[in-house]
């Protein structure tokens, strides 16, 4: 993490789209929901921070293994509490828009990389 008052934006995951059509310069994600997301991201950081603590203290395999399913589990959930709020909003916009086909692809190919 980099100090000081101008730190540097995060970079974009390998692979991750830049915006698409769908990203009409609107916020897509309304302020309570930002918050809400806010405190499961930081209570999911904390559990990383927390397993690489086990790491460091040689702590047991299973009890590392046991938190990082717990870890997949959480980041689980704020995707689909996010995939909620796309569907509800930027899907059914587009939908009224006449731009529904193209909303209902690019969830669906979003929808693909969560299915295991």
């Amino acid at each position: 993490m980099t100090s000081g008052p101008k730190a540097a934006a995060a970079p974009r995951a390998t692979g991750a789209p830049a915006a698409t059509a769908a990203h009409d310069g609107h916020r897509h994600v309304h302020r309570a929901d930002k918050d809400a997301l806010a405190k499961r991201l930081n209570r999911i950081e904390g559990q990383v921070r927390g397993i690489a603590g086990m790491i460091a203290d040689d702590r047991y395999c299973i009890d590392v293994l046991t938190q990082v399913a717990a870890v997949q589990s959480a980041l689980d959930a704020l995707a689909l509490q996010l995939l909620e709020q796309h569907l509800h909003g930027c899907v059914q916009h587009a939908v009224h828009s006449g731009d529904g086909d193209r909303a209902i692809d690019e969830a669906l190919a979003v929808i693909r990389k969560f299915a295991r």
